[in-house]
């Protein structure tokens, strides 16, 4: 990722907040974005943040949104369709 970073996750200061941000990551990847987590769960305290390129920040936002609003259900029913088009 080339130029400037904009936060679109800032995660709780806690094991949680590493979680979700690992979790936000994947999702961003998955639909073909580049990001970065920020934090070290040496030092939870201080939290945990994902990054994209300044110039996909709406993009990420937009599908993370979709992604909350479908939820843990929708995202194993995607899943499970994707495997069966891997066959």
């Amino acid at each position: 990722m080339d130029g400037e970073l904009e936060t679109i996750y800032r995660g709780e200061t806690t094991t949680v907040g590493e979680v979700e941000a690992t979790g936000v990551k994947s999702i961003l990847e998955a639909n073909g974005i580049d990001c970065v987590v920020v934090g070290d769960s040496v030092l939870p305290n201080l939290g945990f943040e994902v990054r994209v390129a300044s110039d996909r920040a709406d993009e990420a936002r937009r599908v993370l949104a979709e992604a909350l609003a479908i939820g843990p259900a929708g995202a194993e029913e995607g899943e499970r369709e994707s495997e069966g088009s891997e066959a």
